[in-house]
């Protein structure tokens, strides 16, 4: 069709346009009076095979028939898959209302939470200060020692720990926030890191003097604040629903390389304590006669050393569960 004029006037529809049919080129022309009011101002689309033109009516309600004139104009023929007859409509309209009462019916069994928003500022809040405290501890560290170099790794506890002690009292938090149901998270990989952690922190290297200046403690801050810096921010963008795919994939992936090395090097601390609290007898306990023992405190560091290993393996078999759910292929729908 080449510039088709189409207008509505007194409520007829007029057309004209040269189009090109089993004929030739030719000039095609009709004219409708609707039966009820319509909006005089149609809306044509033309496309390589057809010619829609869209008529609104002024009041949304059913009409006897399309035309004025009772007999249906010979070119004029209803289009039976796109046809909707009132019966048909007011059975639609049924079944959208009965699904909205529905769905009003399951939203309101659903108790509504008042501390909701409360709860969701707390984790927020709790995730910013735990990146900012180990961007801190990471943050210090680097530019340590790239000015110091080596001599860096014999004092990393004395200017980090008040921080590393903070942060990791706080991340107690973690085992109460899953015990009492703010988060989805399991509860034993999260016991056993936050207990494992501290018991490096608080018990070896907190009471050794000895051990607080060995280059160990730089590895075990260091690959501890790394794994942080990426798990806290996500866990934080999570609780007001954004999701970050680089951070995505750097929280479900930089554990692959640095989980493993950084319980190596935890086990290299409870190595090296050993023989300090065997010489000093420090945390021993002397059992009352007639059994007159010693529980060696460094017995129950190898012991220790032992559920280390077994910790890794398990916390490991859990992240690698959660790297495959958020980064493996997605399941296809079936069709």
């Amino acid at each position: 069709l080449q510039n088709p004029d189409i207008a509505i006037t007194d409520n007829v529809l007029h057309f004209r346009a040269q189009g090109h049919g089993a004929k030739g080129d030719n000039i095609y022309e009709f004219q409708i009076e609707f039966l009820e009011p319509v909006e005089p101002k149609p809306v044509c689309r033309v496309t390589q095979r057809q010619l829609n033109i869209t008529v609104q009516k002024k009041e949304s309600n059913w009409w006897e028939r399309l035309t004025k004139q009772e007999k249906r104009p010979l070119f004029l023929a209803p289009d039976f898959d796109r046809w909707l007859d009132e019966s048909d409509a007011e059975m639609e309209l049924k079944e959208k209302e009965e699904e909205k009462i529905n769905k009003m019916k399951i939203e309101s069994r659903v108790p509504k939470d008042p501390f909701k928003h409360l709860k969701k500022g707390y984790l927020i809040m709790y995730n910013l200060v735990q990146f900012l405290g180990f961007s801190w501890i990471f943050v210090n560290m680097t530019v340590r020692l790239f000015i110091l170099g080596k001599d860096s790794f014999y004092d990393t506890f004395h200017t980090i720990a008040d921080m590393m002690y903070f942060c990791q009292a706080l991340a107690v938090m973690e085992i109460m926030n899953s015990l009492i149901g703010l988060v989805r998270s399991p509860l034993l990989p999260a016991v056993m890191q936050i207990f494992g952690r501290n018991f490096i922190l608080f018990v070896v290297l907190g009471s050794l003097e000895e051990m607080q200046s060995k280059p160990v403690v730089f590895f075990i801050f260091y690959f501890w604040s790394i794994i942080e810096i990426f798990r806290y921010p996500y866990y934080m963008l999570s609780c007001i629903g954004i999701e970050w795919k680089p951070l995505t994939w750097l929280r479900y992936t930089a554990w692959i390389p640095l989980y493993p090395l950084g319980g190596l090097a935890e086990a290299v601390c409870i190595v090296q304590s050993i023989p300090i609290f065997s010489e000093t007898g420090k945390f021993s306990l002397g059992l009352p006669n007639p059994l007159n023992v010693t529980i060696q405190f460094s017995f129950l560091l190898q012991v220790y050393l032992i559920a280390l290993f077994l910790g890794v393996f398990v916390n490991f078999r859990h992240l690698y569960k959660q790297r495959k759910h958020h980064l493996g292929p997605k399941k296809r729908k079936m069709k």
